[in-house]
């Protein structure tokens, strides 16, 4: 069976997707930990419930707040923009 065409794409697919999946949790821990890093080198340590937001965010949420976070005078209105998803 494992020489079969058929399971062979299967597997390399789900290779392929796995390896994915991999690279995009990887992409996301990198994007958490600079973005958590320049917050907490502006306005000093993140609540835990900030943080704890900040992980459950997606990729592009991330993007996003990357962009966002040049307009941010105060921490409030970091919790304002993560109210506002």
């Amino acid at each position: 069976m494992q020489e079969s065409v058929i399971y062979q794409d299967i597997f390399q697919k789900g290779v392929a997707q796995g390896l994915e999946l991999s690279f995009n949790q990887g992409k996301k821990q990198q994007a958490i930990a600079m973005i958590q890093g320049m917050l907490n080198r502006r306005f000093g340590s993140l609540e835990t419930n900030v943080q704890n937001r900040l992980e459950s965010l997606t990729l592009t949420q991330l993007e996003e707040l990357s962009l966002a976070l040049f307009d941010f005078t105060e921490v409030t209105d970091l919790v304002t923009w993560l109210e506002s998803l």
